[in-house]
């Protein structure tokens, strides 16, 4: 079994759940009492937050491809990092590290065209829904990626910040999440990207009535087809 670097505690609320499901997915493929071989560095989210809010984008980005280069050094096999904002730094940590990146946005985009999808609506935070580092690379298999309008891009930004990352998970929240999925189909959406870890935590597949791609349960699964490989 390969080892896994994860670069996590963005927040800690969703990369506790990446560890979840990556051990659960190798005790189920493996049997037994198996689980993965994990090396996690998690970080303190206030500190990453604060990057984000002042737009120093290329200091997170280098501490996080510092971070990454030393989970090599420690005999990581491969790199995962556990949030869908922070793959603006994805260049930086390639371009510091040898060992493979397994990229959130490629991950799902493949489980979108094993679905036949080609239109889909994202939700994440205002970073990952207006910027085009995730878009472009959904958008090169030739789907079709639309965003809320401005108004339900706050919502959605508020509700992830003010609440989910801090493990709050209201129910008016998820019927607000619920009406802003419902205006993308509205548009054309034939399927929803799930494109905060956090918003896994508030919508389901059940709530909703087009294929829903969850991108931390999707990377999650495709760490484990690396690791067991």
């Amino acid at each position: 079994m390969k080892r896994i670097g994860l670069l996590g505690g963005m927040s800690w609320e969703s990369s506790i759940e990446y560890e979840r499901l990556i051990n659960e997915e190798v005790r189920r493929r493996v049997g037994g009492s198996a689980s993965a071989d994990l090396i996690i560095r998690s970080y303190d989210f206030a500190q990453i937050e604060a990057l984000q809010s002042a737009g120093e984008w290329d200091l997170a980005g280098a501490i996080l491809a510092e971070d990454a280069a030393l989970l090599e050094q420690a005999g990581a096999d491969m790199i995962v990092l556990c949030t869908n904002t922070m793959h603006v730094a994805a260049e930086a940590i390639e371009a510091a590290t040898t060992i493979p990146f397994l990229h959130i946005a490629d991950a799902t985009a493949m489980a979108i065209r094993r679905e036949g999808v080609t239109d889909v609506g994202l939700l994440g935070t205002r970073y990952t829904m207006e910027g085009r580092f995730y878009k472009d690379r959904i958008e090169a298999g030739g789907i079709r990626v639309t965003i809320p309008e401005d108004d339900d891009r706050d919502t959605i930004h508020r509700i992830i910040f003010d609440e989910l990352v801090r493990g709050i998970v209201e129910p008016a929240s998820r019927e607000a999440a619920l009406c802003v999925i419902d205006r993308l189909i509205a548009e054309g959406a034939l399927g929803i990207i799930a494109g905060c870890t956090e918003i896994e935590l508030l919508v389901r597949a059940d709530d909703i009535p087009v294929p829903y791609f969850p991108s931390a349960a999707i990377h999650a699964r495709a760490a484990v087809d690396f690791a067991l490989a």
